[in-house]
């Protein structure tokens, strides 16, 4: 049978970098042999516009049944007025709770073409790999009680930080194992000196660790550091697991040391399935830009390269996912920017289709 994907293009530069995407999937079925069944709906704000919520049930029904979902962007301007259930955002976030994707893999990895794009100097990002694994399906974002109350006769904004042992003790295998398979070094970060949860977080990560990973090496740092050292030396980390807060905060500062949110791709991966493959949802980090949407100049680079995690992590085509990204660092090595990637000094950029192209090429030429 073939491999079977759901495609969710979304709002703002999703159906444009998606279409990308589209052609790179073609690439494998026609020179690879890779099929796919690919089938395409909507989420977000056009499912909005279509349905009157942000992800209907059917489509919810597809993501549940396919071996990966593939999205691009969700949000914008439009919709900032919705009621909060409505929000673009709230069919993402309803993807992510019901496949129950509870590791959210965010690598940074600062290609060296790209090196000068970031604020740290070369030295400190030159050769930058590592990897982000964000707890995603429990923690502050889905604790209970939540809202806005009355207190006092003045109104009170509530969120719960909540974690159980079984939550942490998943993502922290997911770490490990990821680990074993890079630089087979972990570190946990949380707020243990101030926050519960912390403490029990670091000791259910130090229990799993000793109890069936001793052979990975595993640090501790609270997350406020955890983000004053990413700036300082990223290099120093392999794998950093932490929770949900936290990780949507420090994947964007691990994110911005590569230069651009246009490079950076990501996966949530939930529990196996019936045929071994984990549950999963694949999204470029970048959000749906409104501001350049339908222009041709957004960078595509961050949702194909997610759709070479997706090749990696639900298909078991790692050499394909390599020459995927080697495509990637080709092209790039070559001068080929679009308008985020450029410089002062001149030079024009490509349109997002030019990019699909050269990209192509790249894997033309890999043959």
């Amino acid at each position: 049978m073939n491999n079977t994907l759901l495609i969710l293009p979304g709002d703002g530069i999703g159906p444009e970098v998606m279409a990308e995407v589209t052609r790179i999937i073609d690439w494998f079925g026609d020179k690879r042999g890779l099929k796919f069944d690919v089938t395409e709906d909507l989420v977000g704000g056009a499912a909005y516009d279509a349905h009157g919520k942000p992800l209907s049930d059917a489509t919810m029904a597809k993501a549940q049944e396919v071996d990966a979902v593939l999205l691009g962007a969700v949000g914008g301007p439009k919709y900032d007025t919705l009621d909060f259930s409505l929000k673009p955002e709230r069919g993402l976030l309803r993807l992510r709770k019901e496949m129950d994707l509870f590791a959210n893999l965010r690598p940074a990895q600062c290609f060296d073409a790209l090196a000068d794009f970031s604020s740290l100097k070369r030295d400190v990002v030159s050769g930058l790999d590592i990897m982000i694994v964000r707890e995603l399906t429990s923690g502050i974002y889905f604790g209970e009680p939540r809202g806005i109350v009355e207190e006092g006769g003045q109104r009170v904004g509530l969120n719960t930080q909540r974690y159980t042992e079984a939550e942490i003790d998943r993502v922290a295998r997911s770490a490990f194992e990821l680990a074993r398979k890079r630089g087979n070094k972990v570190c946990s970060m949380e707020k243990a000196n101030v926050m519960e949860s912390g403490i029990l977080w670091r000791e259910v990560v130090q229990k799993v660790h000793d109890e069936s990973y001793p052979d990975v090496e595993l640090s501790h740092m609270y997350a406020d550091a955890g983000g004053m050292q990413l700036c300082r030396w990223p290099k120093q980390f392999d794998v950093i697991v932490t929770d949900n807060l936290f990780g949507d905060l420090l994947s964007d500062v691990a994110a911005m040391l590569t230069g651009s949110l246009g490079m950076l791709p990501s996966a949530s991966l939930g529990a196996p399935m019936e045929n071994g493959r984990p549950k999963a949802m694949y999204e470029p980090v970048h959000g749906s830009a409104p501001d350049i949407a339908g222009q041709g100049k957004a960078n595509p680079i961050a949702c194909i390269l997610s759709f070479a995690m997706a090749l990696r992590y639900s298909f078991d085509q790692g050499a394909e996912a390599t020459r995927l990204e080697k495509a990637v660092e080709q092209v790039l090595a070559d001068g080929v920017r679009t308008a985020d990637l450029m410089q002062s000094d001149g030079g024009s950029p490509v349109s997002t289709a030019q990019m699909g192209d050269a990209i192509l090429a790249a894997l033309d030429a890999s043959l």
